[in-house]
């Protein structure tokens, strides 16, 4: 399949790697894809790119964001919903699920091999039986379950908690289970009877309990602020330490503990002596664990993991861009020396090179700087001496990347420097620009720098304004409600209120998707898509049935799964193209001729030629 050349095998085998686990579910479901959809998007740098020029000048055509090399992100992983936690031993990935559901992963290729149902509620906790035959499961319907990893069937459940369960951990000899509940307290259960032996009360929830990986009869707790040492009958051991998370060393002779204000120590487990000491830039993380040699502590703060050498009497950085998502993460772990698995709320699970380059990125020709737009909040194509894309940025600066051109071939200004909310939109073949300031909704021609509408508005906080996908109407989202305007007449086009706090996730048409989330208590959040069509003559808008819908159209013959970011023909059902896992899902995408434009929540544009693959 791949033409080996003389002098070039480690090359030809790291670039027959990459290309495989960053496409295989694509592959996987088809080995067309793989120069459909997969060789196009090697790296510029890389020698399958160099190799296969001709046979890529054929196909989809890369025009904006190819990556110049192979980045750190080797693997991604789309799940059927968020991941709260996850764990794994040898080649098997277990991965708690929002919606109940424990998925099995293969932690070669990425492929799910197994569902667990059983749990009634969100799974928060997990972790592996040493010899890697059970599962722990922890949850918030205040159950822990005992799962046979070879059969997926439950083996016991441990009720008794009065209250979510945060944390579960097993001793290294298999015969006891320990778990952290909200309701304050860390119960021990015998796992051959399923008794509960020993029920310890602490002055508040106990957010994380873990076993010594060597020493089956202590293990650490933390409740609030307090971490603390125990043994297997329920007795404290040592002194008690001020600390929010806590993580045993492989070895379980030392344990990361994080003191506060971004300050974290490596304490010796028997002396509770600090080997180390060194401060992060973050004053808060959720999670820390070591790499399975030791040398390595990774610490995740909000949406990103740093990477410590401990080897020294002085830890230093050496990885700080893990995660490049724009989601929280929900939990990590080294899946070997120098690869982290990281679970976040965008539905990801990543597997993550550490030392490798990182994935700058970078554009073929003509495209000579990358497309990277972190703020730009919409992206249209449009037809004048070829096709460009007008992308709106901060301060009423309207830029325009010509994809024959290169970026950027034009930048024009709008008066808007006191706007905190705007938007940019094709309407009627013209290119208008919107902005919120002093109750005051303005529309302005953007080529001819004309003033075109005032509409005076009231309501409160504008926290988002959308132009629709039709351009006859904006949008005004205000905290619980949002309303529409009509462009044309600048009169009220009806409105709907909402229930907590929401953002704009999708415009189709006069139609408008809503994302919405109240909090459940304990920090945990609902999450609900909801959508109105705001476009039927003399009514009220229509609450939609369906949440965000899972096609859209791109034009008569052509639809985009939003989800998955494939296309598909509409008459045959069949997929055509199918973009990498690493980018995500996408947040805008339009098709215009021969040329597709996709952006996406970290700030990523793919523009794409397929004048070689449609008639």
């Amino acid at each position: 399949m791949f033409p080996i050349q003389a002098g070039i095998p480690c090359v030809w085998m790291n670039d027959s790697q990459r290309i495989l686990l960053e496409h295989f579910d694509a592959i996987h479901s088809s080995p067309f894809y793989l120069y459909h959809s997969a060789l196009p998007f090697c790296p510029s740098s890389s020698w399958l790119c160099e190799c296969y020029t001709a046979e890529l000048s054929q196909e989809v055509r890369v025009v904006g964001g190819l990556q110049a090399e192979w980045g750190m992100c080797s693997r991604t992983v789309l799940l059927e919903s968020n991941p709260s936690t996850l764990s794994f031993w040898n080649n098997t990935i277990a991965v708690g699920s929002a919606h109940e559901d424990i998925f099995i992963l293969d932690a070669i290729t990425g492929s799910q091999t197994a569902v667990f149902p059983g749990h009634t509620d969100q799974v928060i906790s997990l972790i592996f039986s040493q010899d890697g035959t059970s599962l722990v499961s922890g949850s918030f319907d205040k159950t822990v379950k005992l799962w046979d990893v070879q059969t997926g069937g439950v083996v016991k459940t441990f009720c008794g908690h009065t209250n979510w369960i945060y944390s579960v951990s097993i001793s290294a000899d298999y015969t006891t289970i320990a778990s952290g509940s909200e309701d304050m307290t860390f119960r021990l259960w015998d796992i051959r009877t399923g008794a509960c032996h020993k029920i310890i009360e602490q002055g508040n929830r106990v957010n994380c309990i873990s076993f010594s990986p060597k020493n089956p009869k202590t293990l650490i707790s933390v409740s609030g602020e307090t971490v603390q040492q125990w043994d297997v009958d329920g007795h404290k051991v040592g002194p008690a330490y001020d600390g929010r998370q806590i993580a045993f060393s492989p070895d379980g002779t030392q344990f990361i503990l994080h003191t506060g204000d971004g300050n974290i120590a490596i304490q010796n487990t028997n002396s509770g002596v600090a080997v180390a000491k060194f401060d992060t830039a973050d004053s808060y993380y959720i999670y820390s664990c070591f790499s399975p040699d030791g040398r390595f502590i990774a610490i995740a703060a909000s949406n990103k993991v740093c990477v410590w050498d401990i080897t020294g009497p002085d830890p230093h950085l050496v990885e700080s861009s893990v995660g490049h998502t724009t989601s929280s993460i929900t939990s990590f772990a080294f899946f070997s020396p120098y690869t982290i698995i990281l679970a976040s709320n965008d539905r990801l699970v990543k597997f993550w090179q550490i030392g490798a380059s990182s994935a700058n990125p970078a554009v073929t020709n003509p495209m000579s700087t990358p497309l990277t737009l972190a703020s730009t909040k919409s992206i249209t194509l449009k037809a004048r001496n070829g096709p460009i894309i007008p992308s709106n940025l901060p301060d009423g600066v309207v830029k325009t990347w010509g994809i024959s051109t290169g970026p950027c071939n034009g930048s024009l200004k709008v008066p808007a420097e006191d706007s905190y909310q705007n938007n940019l939109q094709l309407n009627v073949n013209k290119l208008i620009f919107v902005w919120y300031a002093n109750m005051r909704i303005n529309i302005w021609d953007a080529e001819k720098g004309e003033l075109l509408q005032t509409i005076d508005v009231s309501g409160g906080h504008v926290m988002d304004l959308r132009v629709s996908g039709d351009g006859s109407k904006v949008f005004c989202l205000y905290e619980g409600f949002i309303q529409a305007w009509d462009i044309r007449t600048r009169e009220a086009a009806g409105g709907v209120e909402l229930q907590g706090a929401a953002e704009i996730v999708a415009l189709d048409g006069s139609t408008v998707w809503v994302n919405s989330w109240v909090g459940a208590g304990a920090g945990a959040v609902n999450y609900q898509d909801q959508g109105w069509d705001f476009g039927v003559p003399d009514s009220s808008p229509v609450k939609l049935s369906h949440e965000l819908p899972d096609m859209l159209y791109l034009n008569e013959t052509k639809q985009w799964e939003t989800e998955t970011s494939r296309m598909k023909d509409v008459v045959t059902g069949k997929v055509v193209f199918q973009l990498p896992g690493r980018f995500g899902k996408t947040t805008h995408v339009q098709l215009g001729g021969q040329y597709l434009v996709a952006s996406f929540k970290s700030g990523e544009v793919l523009i794409l030629d397929f004048s070689h693959v449609f008639p």
